[in-house]
């Protein structure tokens, strides 16, 4: 079965995406540079009883994605308890609006975002009542 099991984000600067995904989302991080030869952080997401999963920061090995860029790889969607108040740290904590928040009728909330290093992701709150 090829279920997800692991994910990683390419940084230019890893200091900055370290701060950027710890104060939006609360992630915490561990050195594992000495095991992958090079600068890379796991990213520890959540309550490991909770579903999800945890990934790493890597150290970017190309040019960044170009603003306006087709998406060429995956987009990963956060799970947010309240949308508005997230996506408000996202922008304070330098991230930049790529899709505003829109309604999936009947089940959620939908936004997409560019990290501080050019990385596209999503956030995504439930809520019967959206429309």
């Amino acid at each position: 079965m090829g279920r997800l099991v692991h994910f990683e984000i390419h940084a230019d600067d890893m200091e900055r995406a370290k701060k950027f995904y710890g104060e939006v989302f609360g992630w915490k991080f561990e050195d594992w540079s000495e095991y992958a030869g090079m600068p890379y952080f796991g990213a520890v997401t959540g309550d490991a009883s909770q579903p999800g999963i945890d990934g790493a920061l890597i150290k970017r090995q190309g040019a960044a994605p170009e603003p306006g860029q087709a998406v060429n790889g995956y987009a990963c969607t956060l799970g947010v308890e309240s949308y508005d108040s997230t996506e408000a740290l996202i922008l304070q904590f330098g991230g930049k609006l790529a899709m505003p928040k829109y309604a999936l009728p009947g089940m959620a909330w939908q936004g997409y975002y560019h990290d501080t290093e050019g990385n596209l992701f999503g956030i995504h709150q439930p809520d019967v009542n959206a429309k």
